[in-house]
C-alpha cells in the first residue's frame, strides 16, 4: 500500500518544478500525489511533440502529444498546480528554500526541480556544479550540489535523452525529497485497493 495511506496529513511541503516534459511532469506527478505542495512552470518547449512512443515498456504505440496530454492530465487530477506558458527567468536561493522568479512575479519553495532539457541556465545560476562533460552533476538520487535542488532529464545526461529515463530521473527526484520530508526512506508503492480509492470508478479492470 502507498505511504499516502499513512502519512501524517498535517505534514506539508512545498515543490516547484521548472519544466513540463517527462523529466518534470513525473516529478509533479509523485510530489503531488503523495500531499506536497507543488507547482509547474510549463513553456511547451518539450522534445515529446517531436517524438512517437513505441520504445516505452508498456505503451504500445503513442503520439507523443498525446502522451503529453495524458501526462499532463494526470498532474492535475493529482492536485499540482500546472501554471502554463509561465516561463521561469530566474532562481536563487531565499530563505529557507528557493525563490523563482518570471514576468508575473515571484514564488518559493523549499524544493526545486530542474527539468529545461538541455538547457541548463538555471542550475548554472543557482551554482549548481557541473561535470566534465558540461552535464549538472548529480547522483542517483537527482540531487545537485545545492540542497535541496534536483536536476534531471537531459540536464544530467550527455546522450541518453528518452522518455523513460526522463520519467525516472523525475520520479526518484521526488522520492528523495518525500524521504526528506518523510524523515525516513518513502516508497510510493500501490496495490489495487489504492486506485480503486482514489479513482473509483474509472479504474480499469
Amino acid at each position: 500500500m502507498s505511504d499516502e495511506a499513512s502519512a501524517d496529513e498535517s505534514e506539508t511541503a512545498s515543490v516547484i518544478v521548472v519544466g513540463g516534459g517527462p523529466a518534470g511532469l513525473s516529478a509533479a506527478l509523485f510530489t503531488a500525489k503523495n500531499g506536497l505542495e507543488t507547482t509547474v512552470f510549463d513553456t511547451d518547449g518539450t522534445w515529446m511533440h517531436k517524438a512517437h512512443l513505441f520504445n516505452y515498456l508498456g505503451i504500445g504505440s503513442v503520439g507523443g502529444s498525446e502522451f503529453m496530454a495524458t501526462a499532463r492530465q494526470q498532474v492535475d487530477d493529482l492536485g499540482a498546480e500546472r501554471r502554463q506558458g509561465e516561463e521561469v527567468t530566474g532562481l536563487e536561493r531565499g530563505g529557507d528554500g528557493f525563490v523563482v522568479e518570471t514576468d508575473d512575479g515571484s514564488y518559493e519553495a523549499e524544493y526545486v526541480v530542474l527539468a529545461t532539457g538541455a538547457n541548463r541556465d538555471l542550475a548554472e545560476e543557482l551554482g549548481c556544479a557541473f561535470t566534465d562533460d558540461d552535464i549538472v552533476d548529480v547522483g542517483v538520487e537527482m540531487e545537485t550540489s545545492v540542497e535541496d535542488a534536483y536536476a534531471t532529464g537531459a540536464m544530467v545526461r550527455a546522450e541518453e535523452w528518452q522518455a523513460a529515463i526522463a520519467v525516472g530521473d523525475g520520479a526518484a527526484a521526488a522520492l528523495n525529497i518525500l524521504s526528506k520530508v518523510r524523515g525516513e526512506r518513502f516508497h510510493d508503492f500501490d496495490v489495487p485497493a489504492d486506485a480503486e480509492r482514489v479513482f473509483g470508478d474509472v479504474v480499469a479492470e
